[in-house]
């Protein structure tokens, strides 16, 4: 069977029918910003699967945006046909607790530009979603070596689609812009244009029907951890709890350890989790231990955030240093990537707490600042019937003496995301995609 059948099954499944979005699709705007004071910007389409971070071009130099939008003859149901059939044959009710711990299901491997391409066809009555350029700190010089090549990472709160159809509220986003039936397809295309090696998502509600299968079929081991008591569940036809779910692709990394937590607080666990994954990178033979988790969200609740992150970050000082007898000086040993929706500005409490941790970790998107340690000053924004919110509570943490930031995704302008906010027809989520590449440090002993 070809990849184009294999895919076509398999979205097939996804699409049971599209339909109109406000206006015809729009391509990728095109072109290279400059900032002489801050990062250096360059224009990104799509990527390969290697693992690197994609070329860098020179400040001026015009870029190209995602691929064309090629015809697909078939309909938006083509690359979605054979793949369905194997899904279909095999069940897909959740099965045990821990499914990282097994292998996944063996799906045969679809090409992701095919896909990235159905995407893109289905799509094309609603806008483009927004440009979105690759930057590297001033400070930074790109740096690809074949022994070790970029890691790249990508954090996002997806909006679990019970919520945003039957709880949330967004009063300026039309519930034609919610439809799953096309949502979904926004979403993957999002995944597919930058093709993260680890991809760390929250509120996903849709796991096991959806984003399982179909990363699975793109070459991922996934594992997923549900909120105990999911606020989707009181959503009429829900499709479940939503929870964390973490991938990794398998070409790059093997599975040493996972944990998935249940966060307490004070002694009593909370509704918040977080799934710990301990993998080993098979190009460059080192450990990195990743996590990914989603704290507990709204006003008032500022202690318990607190109280949360300080019980995540003593798993994690637990974790990495097990197995090999070190002291807790040495307790970063394997180095860390903690991926979140911390749902806390960085003047809260549990902010200090990471960027003060023993683990010695830095948040990645402050490098996008002039002086390196300013935050965006969104990731998240939105219109609800108590007023418009403009935030920044998603992060990526990684350990700053052991990785560094290679480059990263900038943050869309308030024009790029237009006076209704997110979600909209255009972008599937209220909260913004973080992406970084990232890359092990030399070691100290080969250094002497």
């Amino acid at each position: 069977m070809n990849p184009a059948r294999r895919c076509s099954a398999l979205l097939n499944q996804l699409c049971v029918s599209s339909r109109n979005g406000p206006a015809a699709r729009r391509p990728f705007s095109t072109g290279a910003v400059s900032n002489p004071t801050g990062p250096r910007y360059f224009g990104v389409g799509g990527r390969g699967v290697t693992g690197t971070c994609p070329q860098l071009k020179p400040s001026g130099t015009s870029t190209t945006g995602a691929a064309p939008v090629c015809p697909m003859g078939g309909g938006s149901s083509r690359l979605f046909g054979t793949l369905a059939q194997s899904l279909n044959s095999s069940s897909l009710a959740q099965p045990d607790p821990y499914p990282e711990e097994s292998p996944d299901q063996d799906l045969a491997e679809v090409d992701p530009d095919q896909l990235l391409r159905e995407c893109e066809d289905v799509l094309q009555r609603r806008p483009a979603r927004p440009h979105r350029d690759l930057v590297y700190p001033s400070t930074t010089a790109p740096c690809h070596h074949n022994d070790n090549p970029s890691i790249r990472v990508m954090q996002w709160n997806i909006l679990a689609q019970a919520l945003g159809e039957g709880k949330d509220g967004f009063v300026r986003c039309p519930l034609e812009a919610l439809n799953w039936q096309e949502r979904k397809y926004l979403i993957l295309e999002e995944i597919l244009t930058y093709r993260p090696d680890i991809l760390c998502l929250q509120e996903v509600d849709h796991y096991y029907d959806t984003f399982q299968p179909i990363m699975a079929s793109l070459g991922y081991h996934g594992s997923f951890l549900a909120k105990p008591w999911s606020p989707c569940l009181d959503v009429e036809q829900n499709n479940g709890p939503d929870g964390c779910a973490l991938f990794y692709r398998h070409s790059r990394f093997s599975l040493q350890a996972t944990a998935h937590l249940r966060l307490s607080a004070m002694m009593l666990p909370t509704n918040q989790v977080a799934i710990v994954q301990t993998l080993n990178c098979r190009v460059t033979g080192r450990q990195l231990c990743v996590a990914v988790t989603h704290l507990k969200a709204r006003n008032g609740w500022e202690r318990l955030r607190s109280a949360q992150g300080a019980d995540l970050l003593q798993s994690l000082r637990n974790i990495t240093s097990r197995g090999g007898g070190q002291s807790e000086a040495a307790s970063a040993i394997v180095p860390l990537v903690v991926c979140g929706d911390f749902n806390a500005e960085p003047s809260e409490d549990v902010y200090r707490r990471f960027s003060s941790s023993p683990l010695g970790l830095n948040s990645a998107y402050k490098l996008l600042s002039s002086d390196g340690q300013t935050e965006p000053a969104y990731t998240t924004w939105k219109i609800r019937p108590s007023g418009e919110s403009c935030s920044t509570l998603d992060y990526i943490w990684y350990t700053h003496d052991a990785l560094s930031v290679d480059c990263l995704l900038d943050i869309p302008t308030e024009e790029q995301i237009g006076p209704d906010r997110l979600p909209s027809y255009h972008y599937p989520s209220d909260h913004l995609s973080l992406l970084c590449d990232i890359s092990f440090r030399e070691e100290l002993h080969r250094l002497m």
